[in-house]
């Protein structure tokens, strides 16, 4: 029997996570090269939220960017970024 968890969206939700998933190891290792030709990990963090709103804006506009970007402080606080084990 078929659920709705079966159904084509959940292979296209699935599909776009993959996708996100291998996004971000680009990144992280675009990241890892920039740490090595030296340049400062913030620095190249700072960059990369500018590109990533910078792509977000012109996708999706700037009202949708700010009311993502202002549910951010809770998601950070929630630890949803946070990649160490917490005390």
């Amino acid at each position: 029997m078929m659920t709705p968890y079966d159904s084509q969206d959940h292979m296209e939700l699935s599909g776009a996570e993959d996708e996100r998933r291998a996004a971000l190891a680009y990144v992280t290792e675009a990241f890892a090269e920039a740490i090595l030709a030296g340049i400062e990990s913030e620095s190249f963090a700072h960059a990369a939220l500018f590109a990533a709103l910078q792509e977000l804006v012109e996708t999706y506009g700037e009202e949708a960017v700010a009311a993502f970007a202002g549910r951010l402080p809770d998601r950070i606080v929630a630890g949803e970024f946070t990649t160490a084990m917490k005390h």
